[in-house]
C-alpha cells in the first residue's frame, strides 16, 4: 500500500455529515507507516461524485473519469480526512498521477491550515 493509491473501501458504519457506504477512497498516509507489517490504521480521504461537494472550495480536488483508474468524475474530500483499519480497504483502483498527488497535497495543506 503506498500514498497516492486509490481503494475501493467500505465507510459503514458513519454519522452525520461523513461519507458512508462503498466509496473510493486515496490512501494519504506517509509510506514509512504503510509499509509497517501489522501496521493496521490508514489514513485516507473519501471521494465523492456529487456535484454539490465540488462547490466546497480550496479543500476539494476535481478528478476525472479515468485520472487513477476512476470510472466517474470525481471529488475528493480532503476536509473529511479519516482514519480506516486497512481491512476497510477492499480492492486496488489506481494511483494518483504525480500532478494530481501534488494538488492533493495543496488541498490537504489548506484543509489543515498548515501553511
Amino acid at each position: 500500500m503506498r500514498r497516492g493509491e486509490i481503494y475501493w473501501a467500505e465507510l459503514s458504519p458513519r454519522s452525520g455529515s461523513e461519507q458512508s457506504g462503498r466509496r473510493p477512497v486515496i490512501v494519504v498516509s506517509r509510506n514509512a507507516l504503510n509499509q509497517v507489517p501489522g501496521w493496521r490504521p490508514v489514513n485516507v480521504v473519501p471521494l465523492s461524485t456529487s456535484e454539490r461537494q465540488a462547490r466546497r472550495g480550496p479543500t476539494t480536488l476535481l478528478l476525472c473519469r479515468g485520472t487513477g483508474g476512476l470510472a466517474q468524475d470525481s471529488v475528493v474530500l480532503c476536509h473529511q480526512i479519516t482514519t480506516l483499519d486497512r481491512g476497510k480497504l477492499v480492492s486496488l483502483v489506481g494511483t494518483l498521477p504525480s500532478v494530481e498527488l501534488a494538488q492533493l497535497d495543496q488541498a490537504l495543506k489548506i484543509a489543515l491550515e498548515l501553511e
